[in-house]
């Protein structure tokens, strides 16, 4: 038998499906910013309060949500004939049409005199974005055996990034050349490639499916019940779910205010942009390979520690800036050193979640468990500009900082009584 041969046809078919998750990443992590980040520059140059700008982290609230829907991924089939193209597949290309839809809707609203219409576009790019991450989170934990899964975890998350630069830093600078209008456009058009993308990748092997079962209760039971009871009812589930709800506090009350924050120090639009581009890019993407060399250097519980807390200490740097009366050096040290330290703890963290999923319920488990990680981000983050205004930055960022401790106390007590399954492991 040419064992050779195989081994480099899996090799082949590893590093096509790894391309793909990149591309997948791209698409994913391109209706972010327009939500998030980039509205609120908008925003901000509007002149809209600190008040209403932090409520925006509202918008979100889908990506919280999107476990209510997921059972319909897992258990439906794609309708008006999308099932012809599989089960993933099908739900992507049902779900990207509207997300370009959102854009469009977006680049042609004015958040300066109409914030509202900005607003509503964003909550519907919200909406789709989070339904098609439910599709994309099961294509990338169906598609990868376990192994692969921190490789195909990093490649998508290098795409999400890019994504990010280009829909964040690059959208605010392209604004400055052919205005916010166009600048978004170009998103739109960035994120009609991906129904090309999803025609062009495979479908992942059925590895588990639950039972199709008659009757509308007997399907909310078969679709919502058996997964949550699923989850629970594992020994420490309680901790593990405080653990997720936690993570992200402190990241998120930092960022929401992130806009506004830099344009308080003076710092323009092109400066945000610089600081916010290739830098951040380049520090993240290295941050990510660090991470998972992490994990299959000392293993996964290890890395969540060590990544966890350089998270927490990096956002000290915002304090700095805060001191720095509008330094740009600061702001690139910040920003460098912080997005460095996210993408070593974002490798563990989301590795983590992913061994978290069991096979038959993967869209449905992957998306309570992110959701739940960014309960933070739409709920106690849209607060985040009250407490800034009442505190003032540099107390804020303390404060912000802060925020990461109660997390960290439930990882410790966690990992040493559920230690997380090794994704990292050998192929039998």
């Amino acid at each position: 038998m040419d064992t050779t041969g195989t081994t480099r046809r899996w090799a082949l078919l590893a590093e096509r499906r790894l391309w793909f998750m990149a591309a997948f990443g791209f698409i994913a992590g391109l209706p972010l910013p327009l939500s998030s980040f980039t509205l609120r520059q908008w925003l901000t140059e509007g002149h809209v309060s600190l008040g209403a700008i932090g409520l925006t982290a509202n918008i979100g609230l889908a990506y919280t949500l999107k476990f209510l829907w997921s059972p319909l991924l897992d258990q439906m089939r794609p309708p008006l004939g999308l099932h012809r193209f599989g089960r993933r597949r099908g739900w992507l290309l049902m779900i990207q049409p509207g997300l370009v839809l959102g854009c469009v809707w977006l680049a042609l609203s004015d958040a300066g005199a109409a914030p509202i219409m900005a607003i509503a576009a964003a909550a519907a790019i919200a909406f789709c974005s989070a339904s098609q991450d439910i599709v994309v989170d099961a294509w990338r934990i169906e598609t990868f055996p376990p192994h692969l899964q921190a490789a195909g975890m990093a490649t998508y998350v290098w795409g999400y990034r890019v994504a990010l630069l280009v829909s964040g830093a690059g959208v605010i600078k392209s604004a400055d050349l052919i205005g916010w209008h166009g600048a978004l456009g170009i998103v739109a058009a960035l994120l009609a490639c991906g129904i090309v993308l999803t025609l062009a990748a495979p479908e992942p092997p059925l590895r588990a499916v639950p039972p199709v079962v008659a009757g509308l209760v007997a399907r909310v039971v078969a679709g919502v019940v058996e997964p949550l009871r699923e989850f629970v009812s594992r020994p420490g589930s309680g901790l593990v779910l405080a653990y997720i709800l936690l993570f992200y506090l402190g990241e998120v009350m930092a960022g929401v205010m992130l806009a506004p924050f830099y344009r308080s120090l003076g710092f323009d639009r092109g400066a945000v942009a610089a600081a916010t581009g290739p830098y951040s890019l380049a520090a993240t993407i290295v941050g990510i390979a660090g991470g998972v060399w992490l994990i299959a250097r000392i293993g996964l519980a290890r890395a969540l520690i060590s990544t966890g807390f350089l998270q927490m200490i990096a956002m000290a740097m915002y304090v700095w800036l805060a001191y720095s009366a509008g330094d740009h050096a600061v702001l690139y040290a910040t920003v460098v050193v912080e997005a460095f330290a996210q993408g070593l703890a974002s490798a563990a963290f989301v590795t983590y979640l992913s061994g978290l999923c069991a096979a038959a319920y993967t869209a449905t488990h992957y998306a309570l468990l992110s959701s739940l990680a960014s309960v933070a981000s739409h709920t106690v983050g849209g607060l985040s500009g009250f407490v800034a205004e009442a505190l003032g930055w540099k107390l804020f960022y303390v404060f912000s900082m802060l925020a990461s401790l109660p997390a960290m106390g439930v990882m410790l007590v966690m990992l040493r009584r559920v230690p997380p399954v090794e994704r990292n492991a050998q192929p039998q």
